[in-house]
């Protein structure tokens, strides 16, 4: 979201970034009390999500944040724009266009309600976007929910599911991992399948993807939901930024640990892999011994 913001930025568009107060205080332990002060066109604010106080280091529990944004968030969110779009108080433009995060759909209400633009970002493949589409017919066709858990690992999920649009030859593990539930009334299943129902009313839907990876999904997809645009990979678009301002402007919310690199140094050019869990992967010792070995393995 921050890197698409960036090239918003970029192309003249004023920034009003959203964080939760969550992650808004987790972005200034990281980066520093000065970080988030941006420029005066490229802000900062931040919204409840209703959840109570929590470790400030971890990641909070996703399937309760998943619930309590979809139950909390859009009332403060709209206290937020009828802030910025009261002229005779703020410093900043009326606000005419909302850019959201793909399960942040809350947002589409508030901008329904304005008569204003809603974009989507999905962050995930346009392929992961498909396989949450299927949901329902995943269900009419009895591939779910699963009987039991004995389906996880007696080859049940090597079952080919083969008309999914753009995606043929899937199998049912291919799928997101959200899918595989017992139950129907599992939140996280019920959530995700919400969200990417109501993606059908955006304005537009961004996929961090680009043309030549995901060709037929993405041609499938543009029948089915509205315009959607492929703007990946984003991270290679942030060489066109030549704006040193914006640079200083970063998302982690662990704080960097540099000295990794004077370790790198040491070794021979194209001799070290990178692997990169994202942001709220926990992995035990174990795991991660058995992980570095595959690796190894695999040459």
């Amino acid at each position: 979201m921050v890197k698409l913001s960036k090239l918003l930025h970029q192309r003249g568009f004023h920034i009003t970034f959203v964080n939760t107060e969550f992650n808004h205080k987790r972005l200034l332990k990281s980066r520093g009390p000065d970080s988030l002060n941006g420029l005066s066109s490229f802000r900062f604010e931040s919204i409840p999500n209703g959840l109570p106080e929590s470790d400030a280091d971890a990641t909070q529990d996703i399937p309760s944040l998943c619930e309590f944004t979809r139950k909390h968030c859009l009332a403060p969110f709209k206290d937020l724009l009828s802030k910025l779009n009261d002229t005779a108080s703020s410093n900043v433009p009326p606000v005419t266009c909302i850019v959201s995060d793909g399960i942040m759909s809350f947002t589409m209400d508030a901008a329904e309600e304005l008569g204003i633009p809603e974009v989507l970002l999905w962050t995930a493949s346009a392929c992961g976007f498909m396989g949450y589409e299927q949901y329902r017919n995943l269900i009419d066709k009895g591939f779910i929910p699963l009987k039991d858990k004995s389906c996880m690992t007696n080859g049940y999920l090597d079952t080919v599911i083969d008309w999914i649009p753009g995606m043929k030859g899937i199998r049912l593990k291919d799928l997101p991992s959200f899918l595989r539930t017992t139950d129907l009334s599992d939140f996280m299943s019920d959530f995700v399948f919400g969200e990417i129902e109501r993606a059908r009313r955006a304005s537009a839907i961004i996929f961090n993807t680009f043309e030549n990876l995901e060709h037929n999904v993405l041609e499938a997809l543009s029948s089915m939901f509205p315009p959607t645009y492929t703007i990946g990979p984003l991270h290679l678009l942030m060489n066109q930024i030549n704006d040193d301002s914006l640079k200083l402007i970063g998302s982690n919310l662990w704080k960097e640990e540099p000295e990794c690199l004077q370790w790198l140094d040491t070794k021979e050019p194209n001799s070290a892999v990178y692997v990169n869990f994202g942001s709220i992967t926990v992995m035990t010792p174990k795991q991660m011994v058995e992980f570095a070995w595959g690796l190894a393995n695999s040459n």
